[in-house]
């Protein structure tokens, strides 16, 4: 591990008003280097587990509540699957679910974003966050 990605790591900790120790770390980096960027805390288990590192299941899970009241990173309760994690560091977007596979495809449209904002507005609201996901599967 290069000294200056664990000084981010660390870094990224303490703005959270974290503190730093070794299970906090290990986790952000599996969120961080992972090639799927939404994980589940059993898919951050079994990397550490892969990995040879000593992180129970119970210390994934609390570390990603831990980081979500933090606003480090965003938890997502897809339909038909179980919670999977993000980091939150990324601009908005938004997210297609494959029902058959259960892959989580992101995407933005500036459109779609226009539209919502003027239906909020039409409405006499602004919106102040919101989610979009559009469950798909293939087209046969």
């Amino acid at each position: 591990m290069a000294d200056g990605a664990y000084a981010v790591d660390n870094q990224d900790l303490r703005k959270a008003g974290l503190k730093v120790t070794l299970p906090r770390v290990k986790i952000l980096q599996q969120l961080e280097k992972s090639e799927e960027r939404h994980l589940s805390a059993e898919d951050i288990y079994k990397s550490l587990m892969e990995a040879g590192e000593d992180v129970g299941l119970a210390t994934v899970y609390r570390v990603l509540t831990q980081f979500e009241q933090a606003g480090m990173v965003l938890r997502h309760n897809f339909e038909g699957g179980s919670a999977v994690f993000e980091l939150a560091d990324e601009d908005h977007h938004d997210h297609m679910v494959c029902m058959e596979t259960g892959q989580v495809i992101e995407f933005m449209d500036e459109v779609i974003e226009k539209r919502q904002h003027a239906i909020a507005e039409e409405h006499g609201y602004e919106i102040v966050d919101h989610s979009l996901v559009l469950y798909v599967k293939p087209k046969k």
